[in-house]
């Protein structure tokens, strides 16, 4: 059924020197094997660029009436076109990008504010330019707006072989740009050209009595303008939302610090050793707070446009130029991670709207399940159906299984007839093919023990999922089978990577390394998406959203990848254990995005292939400063020569990442279709090249060291734009993707410790991204109105608690390693307040030691009738309360600037106690044991059943060490409450003032573990015996002990007094 939509499946070992072809039962599939369906996308061609080109824009300068060439700045002659003069003049700062001298005015330009000023042409009021008169001279150009992260102007560097991308918006004649009307209806469509009317009236660039010749002139002239401005913005925090949130930081701080040496010059005598802990307790508190709260100093919306993305790279009757993207998609265990889940993510992916032959799905499989496989080829035989669907009428989300599942009016805004007819057809489909899957799955139970067997009768290569060899299959793709439609659908590449005994397999990062460097053989595209198998992708133009922030000519070259927020599905109402994490994704990630950019946090992110690489980021030009105007051209000159030739010797010396790889490609692009895969021709051609640039070039050696002994990737990464050279051959490319996933393929190479996914910790995600913002990388975070990826989250207690341990043991695991960012980097370019955000990454799990103690010293207060705080005088009063004021009072604004509910800080808030003296606490202890003494500590899991019943998940109970600490802390206060207040009732009136202090302390114990308690007592209110009797013994112990030793009671030093024996 699934055979006319796939290839065979090509295993093999290169270091056994094995590629075996396993042929389906079907002879389509053998006809379609001998060219197995791929695609190869050529570089753009790369021709040097003429000293006729504008460096700006990359087009040709043009001449002018005289038949001379147009000269925009006579200072110092940086050539630059007239369109961009123009635009220059109007829109930007009016100076020259290179000398940064105010343009003259030339004859036949518009008068721009200052011309005034100007002497020459002061009397040129003949053949006024207007925009619209020279719409046929835009033809065949290219037009770009230049404008870094912050909107301020900067000149394109000039690179001979610059990617693609870097020439923007050609060729706006008004029937190109039809579709970008029908977008609107007809009084939005007019409303917008007038608001750009009136704009260019403003400016003086369009009289009133013009606006009314031409309306089809006016929406070319609109298209046009609209071309060239930026693919995206931002947005800061207003003034009145953000200032008073700093001031407040910073009295905060204040309050803090005298709240602290209030704290440490009066200590309680009679209970010195609980006054100690809790002052380091605090202490520690403090200093955790400013790690988390600086890094908020700046947070930052940012604003893309779709519409402008698509008037550049996707004009009618010219090539797509939108980059490719290849889209990695990991599993582990098919039984543990329901095939019908990655399934839909797939189906999601391929739906995505982007142009088919530029998206690449890679589905790896660590767990090489004949299971998932089975699944894929099902899948890629339903998306011949499903994929047109969605595309036809629009639909989101693009995963059918939660597009059916949505309770809204499905009808909304369709139009179409068939919609209804088509919509009960497709569902129908849907559900026999989940009833395939559940067949799948069924089968896959158990198995069989002479090992699974594929259709035609050959036994599966990964039986033994601990040695087998490596795995490709592709599915789909320009050679593979179209839709229903007749319509090519996006490639679907299967990949297990080959295991071996003996062998380091690094787990996911291990995975994802394996797609970067089959992806960089097989595609080859510029940039990768990063989803988990449960991530669909909620938001079809996701991937443009992206290419808004990496197709950016000047902003996306610098930057290593975007970051979009997690959203989750299948949570309750509640969110009884933080799992939708808002706090973090919209308060934390917005503040990092005003700094170097955000973490990043393991799925929903698109990666620039060359940061991955482990390459620099181009060295921008610093532009000179501004000479003075009032001194003559001449002295200009003079003085600004030495700064000219000093940024002449600097340019191009950025080293192997600038100079070199840029002259590399354009060597390469002039071979021709020859293909490139002999190492020793990366080393030809070097003749012509000075002594010092072939001292910055790698060897033969270096980049066998670097990237591993595989010419066919190396020179993948040699193409900053992806693609490959002409000329490849498909079944030489499947035998190099077979090798280069080999078990031993990364031995004494840089992968993972430089390049790629980074090993030495379970939360590989957190360290990659700081070693990019160390080579000096930016990201970015992109929160676009419809939730780009959604995905699934655990939310019954004890799942949560392991997930979280998970993330907190990767941490710590960090901290003890040479990558910790309290000593790693600091001779790269790491914002200061990017470090204490990493920092604070990896240094939260340890807050849980003193989260423990401070949750005890209540309850042993209430027990001992000891307090951690003598007596409170006016002072101390006034420094207690404004501590708490500020508290709130920050928290408060920080709602009100990030627009986050006060239901999710306080469910935050409340988790954070949580896991701090449960699943945080267990990391630590065994990320010690595991990297001091290599002791791998494994905490196990048994569920019980679960009603099947909406949110049934959230009543699941599973014994796990983990609940013990909090369970404890609970019952300790809970009896300290008691105990305080019988003692209280006791002693009669006096006693109950110092009393409230202290139940306060236990009230806000008990507060926060609220969740963790109704957790634990599930649907019924009972709670696991077993975790009730460790609890009361645990407290019961620890009472026994505290009376038993007591260490506040004064002891006795002089003689034993007995009473009187007589009646004295």
């Amino acid at each position: 059924m699934a055979s006319n939509t796939m290839t065979g499946l090509v295993a093999g070992s290169h270091r056994r020197n094995e590629l075996h072809v396993m042929q389906n039962a079907d002879e389509s599939a053998k006809k379609v094997l001998t060219h197995c369906d791929m695609i190869y996308w050529s570089a753009s061609s790369n021709t040097p660029i003429s000293v006729k080109n504008c460096r700006v824009c990359g087009d040709e300068i043009g001449l002018k009436d005289n038949g001379e060439l147009f000269v925009a700045c006579y200072e110092c002659g940086f050539p630059v076109c007239r369109l961009c003069y123009d635009y220059e003049r109007s829109e930007g700062n009016q100076c020259c990008p290179q000398c940064n001298t105010r343009y003259k005015r030339h004859k036949g330009c518009p008068r721009v504010p200052g011309d005034e000023e100007d002497n020459g042409n002061g009397d040129d009021f003949d053949d006024e330019f207007q925009i619209k008169s020279h719409k046929g001279d835009v033809t065949n150009n290219n037009i770009d707006i230049n404008r870094s992260e912050n909107g301020d102007y900067h000149p394109q560097q000039w690179h001979p072989n610059g990617p693609a991308f870097s020439s923007i918006a050609g060729s706006i004649v008004g029937k190109d740009f039809e579709g970008e009307k029908d977008v609107y209806n007809n009084v939005e469509w007019k409303e917008r050209v007038d608001k750009w009317k009136a704009k260019q009236e403003k400016k003086g660039l369009m009289s009133k009595e013009d606006g009314g010749e031409n309306d089809l002139g006016d929406e070319d002239d609109f298209l046009m303008a609209e071309a060239r401005q930026p693919l995206w913005r931002k947005i800061p925090i207003p003034s009145s939302k953000i200032n008073p949130y700093r001031i407040v930081i910073v009295l905060r701080l204040v309050v803090l610090c005298f709240f602290l040496r209030f704290r440490i010059l009066t200590p309680a005598k009679d209970a010195y050793p609980l006054w100690l802990i809790s002052v380091i307790c605090e202490t520690w508190f403090a200093l955790s707070w400013i790690l988390d709260q600086f890094p908020k100093w700046f947070p930052i919306n940012r604003e893309t446009y779709l519409d402008r993305l698509s008037l550049r790279f996707e004009r009618e009757g010219e090539p797509n130029k939108l980059s490719p993207v290849d889209v990695f998609v990991s599993s582990v265990d098919p039984l543990k991670e329901p095939p019908i889940i990655t399934a839909n993510t797939v189906l999601s992916i391929l739906s995505v709207d982007y142009p088919v032959e530029k998206v690449s799905c890679y589905v790896s499989d660590d767990g090489a399940s004949m299971l998932l496989f089975d699944t894929l080829s099902e899948t890629a035989e339903f998306a011949r159906r499903w994929v047109p669907f969605c595309k036809k009428y629009s639909i989101e989300p693009r995963a059918p299984d939660y597009y059916f599942s949505q309770k809204i009016d499905y009808l909304k805004d369709k139009v179409q007839p068939t919609f209804v007819k088509e919509r009960r057809a497709i569902k129908r489909e849907y559900e026999e093919f989940k009833v395939r899957i559940n067949a799948l799955v069924a089968k896959a139970q158990k198995k069989p023990e002479e090992g699974w067997v594929m259709q035609d009768g050959t036994p599966w290569p990964g039986n033994n999922t601990r040695d087998h060899p490596g795995m490709i299959q592709v599915y789909l793709g320009s050679a593979g089978a179209l839709d229903v439609e007749g319509k090519e659908l996006p490639r679907l590449v299967y990949i297990s990577r080959e295991k071996r005994p003996g062998y380091q397999h690094h787990k996911k990062a291990g995975a994802m390394n394996a797609m970067v460097r089959v992806s960089a053989v097989l595609t080859n595209a510029p940039f990768l998406l990063n989803l988990d198998c449960d991530h669909y992708i909620n938001n079809s133009k996701a991937m443009r959203e992206a290419m808004c922030f990496l197709m950016d000519p000047q902003l996306g070259k610098k930057l290593c990848y975007v970051q979009f927020p997690q959203r989750f599905d299948g949570i309750d109402r509640h969110d009884r254990y933080a799992n939708r994490n808002v706090v973090f994704f919209d308060i934390n990630m917005r503040g990092l995005d005003g700094i170097q950019g955000p973490v990043y946090v393991g799925t929903g992110c698109v990666f620039n292939r060359q940061a991955l690489y482990g390459y620099d980021p181009p060295v921008s030009e610093k532009r000179p400063k501004m000479t003075c105007d009032c001194l003559p051209s001449w002295c200009c000159c003079c003085f600004g020569g030495s700064k000219k030739s000093k940024s002449k010797s600097k340019k191009g010396g950025n080293g192997l990442l600038g100079k070199f790889y840029s002259k590399k490609k354009k060597n390469n692009a002039k071979k021709g279709s020859s293909p490139v895969f002999d190492l020793e021709e990366i080393e030809e051609g070097l003749e012509g090249y000075e002594e010092l640039e072939k001292s910055s070039l790698m060897s033969q050696k270096n980049f066998e060291k670097r990237f591993g002994q595989s010419p066919v990737f190396i020179t993948s990464t040699l193409m900053e734009e992806g693609g490959h050279p002409h000329g490849t051959n498909s079944t030489a490319l499947i035998k190099e993707a077979i090798h280069v996933i080999s078990c031993g393929y990364e031995e004494k190479t840089e992968w993972g410790k430089e390049i790629g996914w980074i090993y030495g910790s379970i939360t590989e995600d957190i360290l990659t991204g700081f070693k990019m913002h160390c080579r000096g990388w930016k990201s970015v975070y992109c929160m676009p109105k419809r939730p780009a990826f959604k995905g699934s989250a655990p939310i019954n207690l004890s799942d949560r608690l392991h997930q979280v341990l998970r993330w907190a043991l990767g941490s710590v695991e960090i901290f003890l390693s040479r990558h910790c960012p309290l000593w790693y980097g600091y001779g790269g370019k790491l914002k200061w307040l990017e470090r204490l955000a990493y920092t604070n990454t990896i240094v939260y799990p340890f807050t849980s030691i003193p989260l423990l103690f401070y949750c005890t010293i209540p309850a042993v207060c209430l027990l001992t009738g000891k307090f951690i705080i003598p007596t409170l005088t006016n002072l101390a009063s006034v420094w207690f309360l404004a501590l708490f004021l500020s508290i709130i009072v920050t928290g408060v604004l920080e709602l009100r600037w990030s627009g986050v509910s006060i239901q999710d800080w306080w469910r935050n808030e409340q988790f954070w106690v949580i896991g701090g003296v449960s699943a945080h606490l267990f990391a630590v202890f065994q990320g010690l044991l595991k990297v001091l003494a290599g002791v791998d500590t494994n905490f196990t899991v048994t569920s019980k059943t679960a009603e099947d019943e909406e949110f049934g998940d959230l009543y699941l109970f599973k014994w796990t060490t983990l609940l013990i600490p909090p369970t404890t802390l609970i019952i300790l206060n809970m009896v300290g409450v008691v105990a305080g207040v019988s003692d209280a009732i006791n002693n009669g009136y006096g006693s109950w003032g110092p009393l409230f202090g202290k139940l306060f302390f236990a009230f806000w114990v008990i507060v926060h573990l609220y969740p963790f308690l109704k957790g634990l007592m599930g649907r019924q209110n009972r709670t696991p015996t077993i975790v009730v009797l460790w609890s009361i013994l645990l407290s019961s112990i620890f009472s026994l002990l505290w009376v038993r030793i007591d260490p506040f009671l004064p002891k006795q030093t002089g003689p034993i007094l007995k009473q009187c024996g007589v009646e004295c």
